[in-house]
């Protein structure tokens, strides 16, 4: 019941803006660790890779929450609308959110916003009962 009414996705929203304010001189695409795979390649991730990869295992927690029907669902689905106008603001305003780790968070986000309204309306069409006339 705690995460009624909070975006999730405004944690990576925060986390991307934390180090890029605070942190200038990080670079999203600098190589944070790299795993020897069995195959001889060595695969390698970032900060930008980590980060959205969190932001999709979050989208999954948002998608699961627009599965309910009610007054908080429509609060949620609104507060997601608004972090991603305010994401889309500053992605287009901002310096610093002038990146592809940026904008990848910025789609993730669109897909929340129109992945649960679309899976909100389908609940509700299954919600909807009409009375039959007697014959």
């Amino acid at each position: 019941m705690f995460m009624l009414g909070f975006p999730l996705l405004l944690v990576p929203f925060a986390i991307y803006n934390i180090i890029a304010f605070l942190m200038p001189g990080v670079s999203w695409t600098a190589t944070i660790t790299s795993v020897h795979m069995m195959s001889d390649a060595d695969w390698t991730m970032s900060a930008g890779d980590m980060l959205l990869v969190l932001s999709i295992l979050l989208l999954f927690g948002e998608l699961m929450k627009s599965t309910r029907i009610g007054l908080r669902s429509v609060v949620d689905h609104g507060l997601s609308l608004l972090l991603f106008l305010a994401a889309l603001v500053e992605f287009i305003l901002v310096r610093q959110a002038g990146t592809s780790t940026f904008f990848l968070l910025l789609v993730i986000m669109f897909v929340d916003v129109l992945g649960g309204f679309a899976v909100t309306l389908r609940s509700a069409q299954r919600d909807l009962t009409v009375e039959g006339v007697a014959s």
